[in-house]
């Protein structure tokens, strides 16, 4: 009957996300289409003039490729109300079809495998206007205090294209590029990457910004206000790394204490993840109206330099206070979403649930284990079980929220699983290094923990992964005699869990199956590090 149960589950979330009604837009951008996969990205060059007074952007974009089949038409994405002008290749105007958001490029050149070519796309609008940033994405046109303009943009899920012409899908990350930003002469703007310079043009100045490493599209950002500027250096695994942070004036003290946190994260996720990956791009701070976001090299930081959560701890175990929210979970995304990136938002989780666990890895390096693992234990209150973690594939659309801190939690459970926790420490590192600077899917990160586990954990991740159900131990004791059984698992789920019997510590093999066995002892303790539900009966 329960198997029974877990199927019709199955085939219940199957069908509410066939009820969606996916449209053709979400096709064209959430899967690689005939007009994306014949080509690799190689370089970007983005021009952009911002016009905070009107709300208004204009520029162009070029785009240098890799050929890799023979093709002559070209998807490049940029979203309504945003025109694309004119498409140039080789001194030649191009035609162009549009689709919705999507725009296919009539090559004239011939395309021929292994050679590199070139676009111009000139474009300009007003964009999509932020509702609830970072969430509801787009531009942010605020003002400081001081009535100056304080624009960003946060374009997560929405797609890079809300504001610039490019291909905007994850699975093909630019090589390296260069932002040219041009705002009003009396501001700043804090792009991705290091500062090369500036170009003054009287009630304007462009500011040159080059990014060395590959950078996926939601990554790119533009930051203008009328920030100041203070820096350090921090002496990483792999050399000096330059710091830099950019705040408004008002904020420049609070800054200085807040951010002594920065060096604090390095330590822990360096120790625990591997070099920090963008070295040669530097590490920024910059504030922003909004909350904060993980823009590669770049991050966006809006948290009114507070401990927690705008002052909250998500975990409710005072433990979610002793950090910066935003400065260690934006900044653990650098691993996990700009070194590893998904290749379909369907398996956001890679991000998410791994950056979520990096909280519980920076209490674990300053405040211990013990720490560490109260926090994440003290995060499941938020946990909803409403749909699986892992999305649907092909039409841009992501999986439920749980995937933080459901995430975090699978991870930790895992962890108790590895049970050596240098070798558990490899695994993370080793993470970083063999997927280093690549789009990954679930699947392969699932299977290079199997691997490097040496445990088969293909029906682990299916049950906390794919399905909403959380493993549920029931069991009755009997003197010192102890019989139990998972229930509400999917086929083949067997994780071993850990039980305290008498203050000894035991290890239990649970199955689909009833077992019986001797305790020698009658109080028994489960280890709430364990992911599970426990039910006596």
């Amino acid at each position: 009957m329960k198997q029974f149960l877990i199927i019709v589950t199955l085939l219940l979330s199957i069908t509410s996300l066939n009820a969606q009604n996916f449209t053709r837009q979400d096709t064209l951008r959430g899967s690689i289409t005939p007009e994306r996969e014949w080509w690799d990205l190689n370089y970007y060059h983005l021009n952009v003039k911002v016009d905070p007074s009107k709300k208004f952007i204009s520029g162009h974009n070029i785009v240098r490729y890799k050929v890799l089949k023979a093709a002559q038409t070209l998807q490049i994405d940029l979203q309504e109300p945003m025109r694309i002008e004119a498409v140039v290749q080789d001194g030649k105007q191009l035609k162009f079809t549009s689709e919705g958001n999507a725009h296919f490029i009539k090559l004239k050149k011939k395309q021929i495998p292994g050679e590199f070519n070139q676009l111009k796309i000139t474009y300009s609008g007003n964009p999509k206007e932020a509702v609830r940033a970072p969430w509801d994405g787009g531009f942010s046109w605020k003002e400081d205090k001081n009535g100056n303009p304080f624009v960003a943009t946060s374009c997560q899920g929405l797609g890079a294209s809300v504001w610039w012409p490019n291909k905007d899908h994850m699975y093909d990350e630019v090589d390296s590029m260069r932002i040219s930003a041009t705002v009003p002469k009396n501001l700043m703007d804090v792009s991705n990457g290091q500062l090369e310079s500036v170009e003054d043009l009287g009630d304007y100045k462009t500011y040159n910004w080059v990014v060395k490493n590959p950078i996926n599209n939601y990554g790119v950002n533009v930051n203008i206000g009328n920030y100041v500027h203070f820096g350090e250096v921090y002496e990483g695994e792999n050399g000096p790394l330059k710091l830099d942070y950019y705040v408004l004036p008002e904020n420049l003290e609070k800054a200085k204490k807040q951010f002594v946190q920065t060096p604090m994260m390095l330590q822990a996720f360096e120790y625990w993840f591997g070099p920090y990956p963008f070295y040669e791009d530097g590490f920024k701070l910059v504030e922003v109206p909004y909350l904060g976001m993980e823009h590669q090299s770049s991050v966006t930081y809006g948290n009114k330099y507070e401990n927690g959560y705008l002052g909250r701890d998500l975990s409710g175990t005072g433990w979610g206070l002793q950090f910066d929210f935003i400065i260690i979970h934006e900044a653990g995304h650098e691993w996990f979403a700009n070194n590893i990136t998904y290749k379909d938002i369907a398996d956001m989780w890679v991000h998410e649930g791994f950056t979520a666990y990096s909280e519980i890895l920076y209490l674990d390096y300053h405040f211990g284990k013990n720490a560490s693992a109260e926090y994440v234990i003290g995060t499941r209150a938020s946990i909803q079980n409403d749909s699986p973690i892992i999305g649907p594939y092909g039409v841009n659309k992501e999986g439920s929220s749980d995937m933080y801190y459901k995430g975090a939690n699978i991870l930790h459970t895992l962890r108790q699983l590895v049970e050596d926790d240098e070798k558990w420490r490899q695994m993370l590192r080793g993470l970083n290094k063999d997927f280093h600077h690549q789009t990954v899917t679930s699947e392969q990160i699932e299977n290079y923990l199997s691997e490097k586990s040496g445990k088969d954990l293909s029906a682990f991740f299916d049950q906390y992964l794919r399905t909403t159900l959380i493993p549920a131990l029931e069991y009755k004791i009997d003197g010192e005699t102890i019989s139990y059984r998972y229930v509400d698992i999917v086929a083949g789920f067997d994780m071993p869990i850990k039980v305290s019997v008498d203050g000894s510590e035991k290890w239990l093999f649970p199955t689909a199956e009833w077992k019986t066995e001797d305790l020698e002892g009658t109080q028994v303790d489960f280890d709430k590090n364990f992911y599970i539900e426990t039910q006596k009966i």
